[in-house]
């Protein structure tokens, strides 16, 4: 099994490799599988259906309302955007509740965590060890 800081992703060939380690099942069975579940979701999505995963999060589609005025980043050109859909997806809560203690490593932004370092620092003031601040004019948090 992969650890967290090993790589920065982890493919689709990556899933199918774990699951073939941990079941010992036709690994292009696997393979299929995964790429059936794949397709079902994609298809789902196309026909505006959320799919939602207990335990892990919910993808649905958005509607991002159209601009005149857009830019494109590349050239600095004004263009405009149509309304189009978009793909969101929700955490649920119990992944939220797994990745809530990662630490990002300071001295390396490339790589986003360390895995050395899950569970080191105990969250006994939570405010105040991930920075949130209470803006009291505006009543907002900001991260």
């Amino acid at each position: 099994m992969m650890e967290l800081g090993d790589l920065s992703k982890i493919t689709k060939a990556d899933i199918v490799d774990a699951i073939y380690s941990k079941s010992g099942a036709n690994r292009k069975e696997i393979r299929d599988v995964v790429d059936l579940f794949i397709e079902e979701v994609k298809s789902a999505l196309i026909s505006q259906k959320a799919i939602e995963l207990r335990g892990f999060g919910t993808f649905e589609i958005r509607i991002r309302k159209g601009r005149q005025k857009a830019r494109n980043p590349k050239t600095g050109e004004t263009v405009s955007v149509s309304s189009h859909g978009i793909v969101t997806f929700r955490p649920g809560r119990e992944l939220k509740q797994s990745v809530w203690t990662l630490i990002p490593d300071k001295k390396n932004d490339d790589e986003p965590f360390r895995s050395d370092m899950i569970g080191a620092f105990p969250l006994e003031n939570a405010n105040e060890t991930i920075g949130l601040v209470a803006d009291s004019a505006n009543e907002r948090t900001s991260y």
